[in-house]
Formats: structure tokens, C-alpha cells, sequence
């Protein structure tokens, strides 16, 4: 039993040692090989979702494995299939290295070309800010943000009215002012989000309007009395500044006129000594209103009143002082007082005989427009 079981390997033996029989080596292993390198799939682009195309292979039947690469380095946990770019990504290139691996264990890794570096994403703008609130003088108004998406925040704010920047505000809100009547309003918005680009928006204008609507209007013309020495001219225009202000009457709802004669009543510009002749109680040192007649006394229109320049208030307040407190008479309205030390004082106080304790005010306090 023994020889017979030998004889085969015996007989093989033989047959090789002639060169009958020729051995066959072993089957060398091989790897899988690509013959279409990975890719990425998808715009760089914060926000936006990155796809790993796995690339073509010599051989089937293979499973992959996904690293991604942030310039050149390992994300860490970035190793599924797809890849949401984030705010680290900013600015890089990014790249997928893919590993196939057959079903007898054998491995090949690949690196894909990097993207263009990630860039922001835009914001979406679907409704434009825009400025809330009432637009009339001594209201507040806001900046409104529209329907922005993401939710933005906001870089800066810059006011315009008129089309001309207001220097110093750039807050969300904006306190309407007297020179802001009968312009326009609006405002420079800057808006981002974390990861998106910065927009720069401006808003629809909005025109501002007086404190309140009119509820009267009256008409005057001007007339002088005596020797003038100032300009008449000036003096025209400076009274019809003091009435179109919206400090003013005009605040109360008052709207003025001017006409060549006649009126509702006459604003007069008299030489000192002719303002007594409008009526006994009338002063060549005062201003005065008799009538019809608003009487403005040239020597304080030219040089303001003694207390009036001891505190250093300027020759145009106590312009618009003396048109409103005597305009005021005509309207109805009798002598103040003051309402309490520091306080501003009612226009319709005797400013240049005394304050009680108030403050020089050259316009209606908005208790005197109600």
C-alpha cells in the first residue's frame, strides 16, 4: 500500500527532472485601478451640498469609502458620500479622496481635482427694507427689514433726506427734524449673514410732512411805517421762514400766506418811533400787535433785546421770537409764563422782560400749538 500510494509523486518526479512536466506559479494578486478619477459634483458655494462621484474602475463588484479634504487636510467626521459646506470651508478648496476596495479585500485610493475656493452665498432678497412709522416732524421712524432670507443682520444704517446723508445717524431709528419737511426720507441698509455676501439696499423715500395736517389758512401782506434802514427784502423773507417753519405756527396747523395787500392781517416793519402811533399801549422800545396789525419795532428786529444778547442768543432766534410771540396775539393767544426753572419758555412769554427761571425759546412750545 505503501508503494502504490508513492508511485504518482514518484512518476511526477521523473517527469519533471526529463522536462516532460512544466510547473504553473501562482495567480499574483492586483488591485483595482481607476480609469476615470474621482470627481466632485456641485457648486463651492457656503450652504451649498458637495456630491462625490466615485470615478470609473477596471473592475465590478466594488464598495466605496469617502474621505474630504479641506486644502489638502482631512475633515474630520467627513466621511459619507455627500458634504455640506460650512463657514470653515470659506475660502478653501475642496477635494474627496475615494478608496475602492474589491471583494477580495484589495484597496486603491484616489484623490479627486479641488474645487475653486468656497465663496459666500447670496442673501435673498424678497421684499427690500423699507422706513416705518409716521413721517411728519418730532415723529420716529424705523428701519423696516423686508423679507430677507437667511435672516440678516445689519451692518450699517446711513439716513438721507433730501438725497444728502445726515451726518452722525446711523442708528435702526431716526427722529424727524424741522428741516426734514416737505423732503424726502430714506435710508442706506447694509445686511449680511454669517456665510453670505453683504448687500447694500435703499429704501423707497418717504416724504416728511408737518407735525400736523392744515387746519387754517391765513394770508397777510407786509407794509413798513417811517424811515427803514434795514432790508425790507430780508425782512420778507425771514418773516415767511418763521411762518413755513415747522417749530412754528405752522406746527399748530396754521399755514401763511403772503399777499401783495390786504389779508387777514398785516405784518408791519416800523421804525421805533412810529409804533406808538398804532395805539397808546404800544412802546417805542417793543414790538407790538394792534388790530390787524402785527407791528415789528425795526430797532429790535435790527439789534435784538438787551437780555436777549446777554445770554448770547443769536439775532436770528430773536427774529423768529418776535414774529411768533406777536403773530401769536393776532391768533388769539395772551402772555405766558414759565412753567418751571429750566424749562423752556412759552413764545407767547415776555421773553426780553424776564424768564422766571425758563430758558430763551424762539418757537411755540408744543403745549402753546395744541
Amino acid at each position: 500500500m505503501g508503494l502504490r500510494s508513492g508511485l504518482p509523486r514518484l512518476l511526477a518526479a521523473l517527469l519533471l527532472g526529463l522536462g516532460l512536466l512544466v510547473a504553473t506559479p501562482a495567480t499574483a494578486a492586483a488591485e483595482p485601478a481607476p480609469t476615470q478619477s474621482p470627481l466632485v459634483k456641485g457648486e463651492p458655494v457656503f450652504g451649498e451640498r458637495l456630491v462625490a462621484g466615485a470615478g470609473r474602475w477596471d473592475t465590478t463588484d466594488l464598495t466605496f469609502g469617502y474621505q474630504w479634504l479641506r486644502a489638502a487636510e482631512p475633515v474630520p467626521g467627513a466621511t459619507g458620500r455627500t458634504y455640506d459646506l460650512g463657514l470653515d470651508d470659506l475660502g478653501r478648496r475642496i477635494s474627496v479622496e475615494v478608496t475602492a476596495t474589491d471583494s477580495a479585500g484589495y484597496s486603491t485610493t484616489v484623490r479627486s481635482e479641488p474645487t475653486e475656493r468656497v465663496r459666500r452665498a447670496p442673501l435673498q432678497v424678497r421684499t427690500a427694507p423699507g422706513v416705518a412709522g409716521v413721517t411728519r416732524f418730532g415723529r420716529t421712524v424705523r428701519v423696516t427689514l423686508g423679507d430677507v432670507r437667511p435672516a440678516p443682520r445689519v451692518q450699517r444704517v446711513r439716513w438721507r433726506v433730501g438725497g444728502k446723508l445726515v451726518a452722525g445717524e446711523r442708528g435702526r431709528t431716526y427722529r424727524l427734524r424741522p428741516g426734514d419737511v416737505g423732503r424726502n426720507v430714506r435710508a442706506d441698509v447694509r445686511l449680511t449673514a454669517p456665510g453670505h455676501t453683504t448687500v447694500r439696499l435703499r429704501t423707497a423715500p418717504r416724504r416728511v410732512e408737518h407735525r400736523v395736517g392744515v387746519r387754517r389758512t391765513v394770508t397777510y401782506s407786509v407794509q413798513t411805517r417811517g424811515r427803514i434802514t434795514t432790508s425790507l427784502a430780508t425782512f420778507r423773507r425771514q418773516a415767511q421762514e418763521t411762518y413755513a417753519d415747522a417749530r412754528g405756527w405752522r406746527g399748530g396747523g396754521v399755514r401763511f400766506v403772503p399777499v401783495r395787500r390786504g389779508g387777514s392781517f398785516t405784518l408791519v416793519l416800523a421804525a421805533a418811533g412810529e409804533v406808538p402811533t398804532f395805539h397808546p399801549i404800544c412802546s417805542a422800545q417793543w414790538s407790538c400787535r394792534v388790530g390787524r396789525y402785527v407791528v415789528i419795532n425795526q430797532e429790535r428786529w435790527k439789534h435784538a433785546s438787551p437780555a436777549w444778547n446777554a445770554a448770547r442768543g443769536a439775532l436770528r432766534d430773536y427774529r423768529h421770537m418776535v414774529v411768533n410771540h406777536e403773530t401769536g396775539h393776532w391768533l388769539g393767544r395772551g402772555h405766558a409764563s414759565c412753567g418751571g426753572a429750566g424749562q423752556l419758555a412759552p413764545v407767547m412769554q415776555q421773553q426780553s422782560k424776564g424768564l422766571g427761571g425758563c430758558r430763551f425759546n424762539p418757537w411755540p412750545t408744543v403745549r402753546e400749538l395744541r
